[in-house]
């Protein structure tokens, strides 16, 4: 008996579980009404048999911590999983130790599994609008919807139902993918309410509806021709060029459109006329200078219509000049004059373009371009050369196919002078000479050579005499003097200690004579 007395020392045990096990999962659990213990407490001062107190359990007003959420709470434990107090001799109930969790009095509810969720089909088309009504059919434009889906859009689906009906018709049995559409084969008078839904692999979106229904009748329009800027003035064309000009025009219903040239009809043999339901094209296989005028385009719609006028000038290079003259020549200068041609080409005459040729050379070469006046000047020719001319016409073409030609020709003679030379007056020139630049004093090195420099003038040109110590020098090889335009030099190779002294340099003419001298010192080597 001694020996089964260890369980109950362990009493304590079970206190301490009970607060660590307490938000352990119970169903049914109530929420207590004052600190009344609960009716698992009792059977634990029942289970030591002997006299050996174990530690007092603990108090009644002990409690495990209730929870926030008392709907939450398990279940309180039922009297059968209460543990049944034994005898002596018998196996105690375990009592879970501390740390270690209490069992749960029933296993969890499995969690339920969460489904995948489904891709969301595309957004509805936005900027639903008509772009145009006939009198049996309507267009549609739109916009892609904002969100496509990950697989992206298979298409549209357009669909009507007319006005008090809720028979709504597919106009495509399959989607498509343009934003535009144009719903055929319908009635005019019909009010068609549409809608259109983008169809993708995740499912169809909204529809996008019009809020009004769509009433099927042709729509009034006034005529109006639209006639390209480069033909708002004259049209320009050379002979047996092609004429194809195309002018759109607008207008419903179906505008009738007619040319006339001078308020009548339009030789059809000439000129094709294809008319289509927004231009009318206008067209010469080779124009002539006859087809040139203004050609009348109306367009009407019962009662109202819209004119154009069409201006064309066909045109060619113009003739030659006429009664080219050879007016006048003096000098290196000549005069020409002319009259216009008696064909401008059916264009405006721009200016003439006047050439000359020299009877030694035979070649053309332009004088004057572009000239506007029917004469002109020439200058800058050549004494003795013969000269002949030439003159062009020119229009928005260009120049004509040949030029006029003077008959005469203009030979520049050379004129008879003679030279008579200017008298100047005599001065008298002679003067005795005169250092202008004297010689200075030098001081030069052994061995290097050296020179002496002065100026002098005089008329006639005066003898220069150079001395050394007051005796001439003469045909010596150590000495070059030399003169030139009045600068006399002395060149003293590479002197010696004998050859320092005073150097005089002497100039003498009819006139008299004058002289400058210096002194030359020659140094030794350091």
């Amino acid at each position: 008996m001694t020996g089964k007395t260890a369980p109950p020392a362990k009493k304590p045990a079970p206190a301490a579980a009970k607060k660590k096990a307490a938000p352990a999962p119970k169903e049914g659990a109530a929420p207590k009404e004052g600190a009344a213990p609960k009716e698992g407490a009792a059977p634990k001062e029942e289970v030591a048999p002997k006299e050996e107190a174990a530690p007092a359990p603990a108090p009644a007003t002990e409690e495990p911590p209730v929870p926030e959420h008392p709907l939450e709470q398990p279940p309180a434990p039922t009297d059968e999983s209460a543990p049944i107090p034994t005898e002596a001799g018998a196996e105690a109930t375990p009592v879970p130790t501390e740390g270690s969790p209490a069992p749960p009095a029933e296993p969890p509810a499995p969690e339920p599994k969460l489904e995948k969720p489904k891709e969301e089909p595309p957004s509805c088309p936005l900027s639903l609008a008509v772009e145009e009504v006939s009198e049996n059919s309507f267009t549609l434009t739109w916009k892609a919807p904002e969100q496509m889906g990950r697989a992206g859009l298979d298409g549209y689906v357009v669909e009507i139902c007319k006005d008090g009906s809720s028979d709504w018709k597919a106009v495509n049995q399959e989607p498509f993918l343009s934003t535009r559409c144009t719903v055929p084969d319908l009635s005019s008078g019909d009010k068609i309410h549409v809608r259109v839904v983008a169809v993708s692999a995740s499912g169809t979106s909204a529809p996008a509806a019009l809020e009004q229904p769509v009433l099927i009748r042709e729509i009034l329009q006034l005529p109006k021709i639209r006639m390209p800027r480069h033909l708002r003035e004259t049209y320009f064309r050379h002979v047996g060029d092609a004429v194809n000009i195309m002018i759109p025009f607008q207008g419903k219903p179906q505008p009738e459109v007619s040319w006339s040239k001078g308020g009548q009809p339009l030789d059809t043999n000439r000129i094709n006329i294809r008319t289509t339901a927004r231009d009318t094209i206008f067209y010469i296989r080779q124009a002539q200078r006859g087809d040139s005028g203004k050609y009348e385009l109306t367009v009407h719609i019962n009662g109202a219509e819209d004119k154009a006028t069409l201006d064309i000038q066909v045109v060619e290079p113009p003739g030659p000049p006429q009664n080219l003259k050879l007016v006048d020549v003096w000098g290196f200068n000549v005069a020409l004059e002319w009259t216009p041609p008696a064909d401008n080409g059916n264009a405006e005459i721009k200016g003439y373009r006047v050439q000359k040729s020299d009877k030694k050379s035979g070649k053309w070469f332009t004088v004057l371009e572009r000239c506007t006046r029917t004469s002109c000047t020439i200058s800058d020719l050549i004494i003795g050369n013969t000269y002949s001319f030439r003159v062009f016409s020119e229009n928005i073409c260009g120049l004509s196919d040949s030029a006029a030609v003077a008959s005469g020709v203009a030979h520049i003679e050379k004129t008879k002078t003679t030279y008579q030379p200017e008298k100047i007056p005599q001065r008298d020139m002679m003067e005795p000479p005169k250092f202008t630049q004297p010689l200075t004093d030098r001081t030069t090195t052994r061995g290097y050579s050296t020179h002496l420099f002065c100026s002098v003038r005089g008329f006639p040109q005066p003898k220069i005499i150079w001395l050394k110590n007051q005796m001439e020098i003469r045909e010596d090889p150590k000495y070059i003097a030399l003169i030139d335009q009045g600068v006399c030099s002395l060149e003293i190779r590479k002197p010696g200690p004998f050859d320092g002294g005073v150097y005089t340099c002497k100039a003498v003419n009819p006139l008299g004579e004058a002289s400058v001298d210096c002194r030359l010192d020659v140094k030794g080597e350091s």
